[in-house]
């Protein structure tokens, strides 16, 4: 089977640009040779996301198997395609497994699609970028360490902005089928590390507004496909 970006689905491949500060970039991105696995894979995912952002029907998924994908995060609850799209990918990764207990900075079961974007939206104004960082093993079980990121240029839960990089590193196991279709995520990363990091700034009744606007993820200035 060959893993170039030319076996990628049908789809638009996801926006590749990183969280910048007045056109500046703030941290180097990943760049990975072209048709090799590790850029298969983050262009894969990166779809992915863009399409649970941005599209209202499952049915229009083009990266995923439509009836048996899921997804859970720390060994916690399995999101089928529906309940994720329905959630939200913010409250999907931040769902908390009842090993972990809830967490009080960001209680997933409270908010909704829209607000959990709202949020992160004003938290990363600049984007809040997803790259792989490494690749462990082929298909169709591909493990991977990834890192999501952005600078802290909004306020959150009125916490003050830092200006500083947030992110959070973890490992990824993806089953996927012979068209590189996802069958199931599995993600593993320190969930309390990240949002500590979002609650550093000094606290204040100045800083609990968040912008409204477009669905969608921060990283794409557009609303959600039809």
């Amino acid at each position: 089977m060959t893993l170039g970006v030319a076996n990628m689905p049908p789809i638009f491949l996801a926006n590749s640009s990183f969280p910048t500060v007045n056109g500046t970039n703030r941290s180097v991105p990943q760049v990975w040779p072209t048709g090799s696995l590790e850029e298969t894979v983050q262009n894969l995912v990166k779809t992915w996301e863009m399409e649970l952002s941005h599209k209202t029907k499952v049915t229009d998924f083009k990266t995923i198997d439509q009836e048996k994908f899921c997804i859970s995060v720390n060994g916690g609850p399995k999101f089928s395609a529906t309940e994720t799209l329905q959630v939200g990918s913010y409250n999907a990764l931040l769902a908390t497994s009842s090993f972990q207990g809830d967490n009080a900075i960001y209680q997933s079961s409270k908010e909704t699609f829209e607000s959990s974007h709202d949020i992160f939206r004003t938290v990363f104004p600049g984007g809040f970028a997803w790259e792989v960082q490494a690749v462990y093993s082929p298909p169709p079980v591909v493990v991977m360490k990834y890192r999501h990121w952005g600078v802290m240029e909004g306020a959150y839960k009125g916490h003050a902005p830092t200006g500083e990089v947030v992110d959070s590193v973890g490992i990824v196991v993806a089953k996927v089928d012979e068209n590189l279709k996802i069958l199931e995520l599995e993600v593993y990363y320190d969930t309390a590390a990240f949002l500590g990091g979002l609650t550093k700034g000094p606290k204040s009744e100045g800083y609990t507004s968040y912008q409204k606007g477009v669905e969608g993820c921060p990283y794409l200035n557009h609303g959600r496909l039809q």
